[in-house]
């Protein structure tokens, strides 16, 4: 192979290199923020099953209120 063909290829391999290392430090902090990521994803979803058990407790008092002033169909 020429000398050229070789700086070429060598030049190419460098370029890969520094792409690699910047990738990599990507993932790691990535993989930092993920548990702050999912720690937020565990508190929402807790917030909306409370929030979804407050609803239903609201539903079933309207539902009591509505039968004692005889608003309901049926």
């Amino acid at each position: 192979m020429n000398e050229k063909v070789e700086n070429l290829i060598l030049e190419h391999l460098r370029i890969m290199r520094t792409d690699i290392s910047s990738l990599k430090e990507e993932m790691v902090g990535m993989r930092s923020e993920m548990p702050a990521m999912k720690q937020y994803m565990a508190g929402f979803m807790t917030d909306e099953a409370r929030q979804d058990g407050e609803i239903a407790e609201l539903k079933l008092r309207l539902d009591r209120i509505e039968k004692r002033l005889e608003l309901t169909e049926g």
